[in-house]
Formats: C-alpha cells, sequence, structure tokens
C-alpha cells in the first residue's frame, strides 16, 4: 500500500531565485494595507489584509484517531489523543463591512494546543501550537509571488472596480489575466483567473456545512498531501439554518453559526489526501484540484464543537487578538510550494504590524482556557 504514495522529497518544490525579493514588496504593501485600514476599514481598527471579517472565534476538542494506517499516522497524527483547541470562522475578503459585499469564500482557522515538538517559525519555537488556515475551495487562484504582486493590488481594490459596474469589472478581469499589463501574452493567468471564477460562483452555505482545504499541499511526514476538514456527516443533518442569503440582512453567516452553536454540539472530520501522481496532483500548481479518484481523503481526527455561546462583543474582540499561521506547524507538516512558503513571512509580518497599530500583545496563547475561560 504505501508504494502508491509518493514520499516527500525537497525536490518536489521549484526554486524562485527572485523569491526573496518578491516577498519583501508583497510584505511592503500589506503592511501599508494594514496602516491605511485602520482609517479605510471603517472599524477602527488595523484589518488583517486576508480574512478581515471574522464570524466567531469557538471552543473545540481534537481528538487523534487510534489505528490509522501507519501512511496517515505521520507527524502529529502518529500519537492517538486529544488536544484543545480553538477555531476563527471568517470570510476571506480583505475587507469589512456587510456579507453581501464581501462574496461566498469563507475560512476555517483551527489552533492545536500541546503539540510537542517545536513550529517552524524561527521567533516562536516552543509555543506548543499548531495552525491550520483553510479555505472553503479545493484550488487556489494564485501559484507564485511573482503573480501574487499583481493579483494583491487587484483584491485589495477590488471595491473600486466592482462600483463601477460593468466596465470596472471588466477592467478588473483584464487586468488580473495580464497581471495589468506585466504579462507577455502566452504567459497570462488565464488557470489562475480559471480558478478565481470557479471559486466566486461558489454559493453562500451555513459556515459549519462547508469544507475547508488548505488549498497548496504540505508534508505528511514522509509523504505529501493536502488536509481537508469537512463536515461530519451525522453532525451535518442536524443543522437547521442551512440555506444562507447574504442579501437578507448585513449580518448573516455570524448569527447562523451562533445560533447553532447555542443549541447543539458539531463536529468536523480532519482529512489527509496523499499526493500519488505529482502530474496530476502538483505541488507547484494550486489551480488544480486533487482528484479524489486517484487517493481519497481519509479521516485522521475528529474536531468536536461543544455547544457553547458566541454571541458576546468580547468574542470577536477576543478573536481578533489571535493570529493564525499555515507556517505554525512542525516540520513534518511543512506547508510547500511558492504561493505556500511564501506565507510564512508574509504572514507573519502582517501580524505584526496589525498587533502593533492595534496595541494588542502578540503572545500565543496556552490553552483555549486561557483565551475563553474554563469550559462549562
Amino acid at each position: 500500500m504505501a508504494a502508491q504514495f509518493l514520499p516527500y522529497t525537497p525536490d518536489v518544490e521549484a526554486q524562485d531565485p527572485d523569491f526573496d525579493r518578491h516577498v519583501q514588496t508583497v510584505i511592503e504593501k500589506t503592511e501599508t494595507y494594514i496602516a491605511e485600514s485602520v482609517q479605510a476599514g471603517g472599524t477602527g481598527q488595523a484589518l488583517r489584509d486576508a480574512h478581515a471579517k471574522g464570524y466567531g472565534l469557538v471552543r473545540g476538542e481534537v481528538e487523534i484517531l487510534d489505528g490509522l494506517p501507519p501512511e496517515y499516522a505521520q507527524g502529529i497524527y502518529s500519537t492517538p489523543g486529544t488536544h484543545d483547541a480553538l477555531v476563527r470562522f471568517s470570510n476571506g475578503s480583505p475587507h469589512a463591512g456587510a456579507d453581501a459585499r464581501l462574496g461566498a469564500a469563507t475560512g476555517l482557522a483551527l489552533k492545536m494546543f500541546d503539540i510537542p515538538g517545536p513550529t517552524l517559525l524561527e521567533d516562536e519555537p516552543d509555543t506548543g501550537t499548531f495552525d491550520y488556515a483553510n479555505i472553503n475551495g479545493p484550488i487556489f487562484f494564485c501559484n507564485t509571488i511573482e503573480h501574487y504582486l499583481f493579483i494583491q493590488e487587484l483584491f485589495l481594490d477590488a471595491p473600486a472596480y466592482f462600483s463601477q459596474g460593468r466596465p470596472g469589472a471588466h477592467r478588473f478581469f483584464t487586468e488580473f489575466v495580464t497581471g495589468k499589463g506585466t504579462l507577455d501574452q502566452e504567459d497570462w493567468a488565464w488557470d489562475e483567473f480559471l480558478a478565481f471564477l470557479r471559486l466566486s460562483k461558489t454559493p453562500p452555505a451555513n459556515l459549519l456545512l462547508s469544507s475547508y482545504w488548505t488549498m497548496g499541499a504540505v508534508r505528511h511526514g514522509d509523504y505529501i498531501a493536502k488536509v481537508r476538514i469537512t463536515p461530519d456527516p451525522d453532525c451535518a443533518t442536524t443543522v437547521l439554518r442551512r440555506a444562507i442569503d447574504p442579501t437578507s440582512a448585513d449580518e448573516v453567516f455570524r448569527p447562523a453559526l451562533q445560533a447553532e452553536l447555542q443549541e447543539r454540539p458539531y463536529a468536523f472530520d480532519i482529512q489527509v489526501q496523499l499526493c500519488t501522481d505529482l502530474e496530476r496532483m502538483p505541488v507547484e500548481d494550486t489551480t488544480v484540484e486533487w482528484p479524489e479518484k486517484l487517493s481519497p481523503s481519509v479521516t485522521v481526527a475528529k474536531l468536536r464543537l461543544p455547544q457553547q455561546d458566541i454571541s458576546g462583543p468580547e468574542n470577536l474582540a477576543t478573536m481578533d487578538s489571535l493570529s493564525f499561521t499555515p507556517w505554525r506547524v512542525t516540520a513534518e507538516h511543512a506547508p510547500l510550494g511558492n504561493i505556500m512558503r511564501a506565507r510564512k513571512e508574509v504572514y507573519r509580518q502582517s501580524s505584526i504590524a496589525r498587533h502593533k497599530l492595534n496595541q494588542q500583545p502578540r503572545t500565543e496563547p496556552r490553552s483555549a482556557g486561557e483565551v475563553l475561560g474554563p469550559a462549562r
């Protein structure tokens, strides 16, 4: 069985000689946006440059399952047991405001506690925390940090484009494909643009009914994987507020999440999809969905959310003070690929800038109770 899964080797990643220079440019643009968002964002606070609007901070518990096949019992999943956890549900947009203005891209960021081993963040190796930062789509619309330079600008300025109606939308689409005029025609970003269109057509759904992917590949110990956090089928049937209409009110995602969790517990499956074919399951092309027929997603852990009340304003304030990054993991789970590598320093510097502007301490909590108080 093990022979069908490709082993991880460093050469599965392509090297870019201009990578560091491009990352620094993105960091500078990100820091400028965050600083300007204090006034422009409408909240009086510095915003994240992505997933700016949070929908709720939820207490959870992750149970790493016993008896996993050896190919899946890798890294942190090699030791069965339970870990306290926190979950931040969010919108993927870099903007705040009414849900209808932000689109249906949503995120689930997971933080697990008491994970042994150093993280890959050199300035905080011993936090004992382990993060996932997943979105509700199996693909992503950007493959390289070079392309992210213009895609970031387009997304930060998206309201200005689309406020101009069809002419503004046409200009946004043209500048996306052409890299704002920087790309030769044979290099136009068609794959990324088509991935963006596919994701933009994702219908709005109750946050508890969406699946959330790492988008890019990650190490899974000796192997290469993508990780999905998907609703437990039995729990999904109990959700009452299934239809979400962002045009019906300014706030629709948070009230539905809040009401469901007040009434009943919930659970997600944490699943791993191992790579079997680098051509059809590429590491460096995040616009390609890995086919389940080549390698099905296998449940390695349960994420359980107890019945709880997240309705208070303090929940949002507490949530805003936390940071999540796909690089707060152990080496056995390192993110892979150009765009995933770029997230390491961009996320770190973004978090530093935001916390400084908001005068918030930037320290990793040691437990869910430290953040939300004792469990009831």
